[in-house]
């Protein structure tokens, strides 16, 4: 029950990661304010919750729109009196040509993944300071690597890293910590999205190889690692990238 008494707005949760981890804190005392621009999706996740004995609430919420953003802040506040913990789940992403790519590709994942980052986190910031609280955000190991077929994805996740660090030591003397998962393959409704060019060259996708134990992680293995970076005993961790790949990267 790290979480008792506090407050988590956390975006994407309508599923995969974003939903696991809504209910990884509601089981240890988080009330939870979930949003996405699923809204039947995330009804479902704050429903499940509640079934479990948990306090959650849940809006739709497209998270390249500030304006949306800070109104569903508005209404976390509203609901739970303010906010401990702010995850930024929302992402999308998939393999396309770089030739092939349009300016709605670069709107569409720059402004989901790194705006909705930024969007999510310039609206709860002055709550989060106002209880001390911590950002975690999800990257990927695209932030930290090159990905044939996925250069909007993995600039995208790159500048989430980066954006997460900055926050990091803009805040560290106001008591925010922010920090960043970044996953490699979980078995998710996105990574099913990421299906390669017909004729590409599978030698150059990272994502081909299987992990070093053999398999994909499932969204429980973030959000376990989310929560204890949210939680006390992460208290000297921050401005961290923690990779969670089972050794794909090493």
């Amino acid at each position: 029950m790290r979480f008792q008494g506090k407050t988590l707005f956390i975006t994407g949760a309508s599923s995969g990661i974003g939903r696991a981890t809504a209910q990884r804190f509601a089981r240890e005392g988080a009330a939870v304010f979930a949003v996405d621009v699923n809204e039947a999706g995330v009804a479902e996740t704050a429903s499940m919750i509640r079934e479990a004995g948990g306090r959650a609430e849940s809006r739709a919420c497209d998270v390249a729109s500030f304006d949306a953003v800070q109104a569903a802040v508005a209404a976390c506040v509203t609901a739970f009196g303010g906010i401990d913990v702010q995850v930024a789940a929302a992402g999308v992403g998939y393999f396309k040509r770089l030739e092939e790519m349009g300016a709605d590709d670069f709107a569409r994942v720059v402004g989901v993944n790194l705006g909705g980052v930024y969007n999510t986190t310039r609206a709860a910031i002055e709550h989060l300071v106002a209880r001390k609280g911590v950002v975690v955000n999800i990257a990927s190991t695209a932030a930290i690597r090159g990905t044939a077929y996925g250069c909007l994805y993995a600039a995208s996740k790159a500048g989430v890293l980066n954006f997460t660090r900055s926050v990091a030591l803009e805040f560290a003397s106001r008591g925010v910590r922010a920090n960043c998962v970044c996953p490699g393959g979980v078995k998710t409704a996105m990574a099913r999205g990421f299906v390669p060019p017909a004729d590409c060259e599978p030698q150059l996708i990272a994502y081909q190889r299987p992990p070093a134990v053999g398999t994909w992680a499932v969204p429980d293995d973030v959000a376990n690692a989310i929560a204890f970076l949210a939680s006390d005993e992460a208290r000297m961790i921050n401005g961290a990238g923690l990779v969670i790949d089972a050794g794909t990267l090493a």
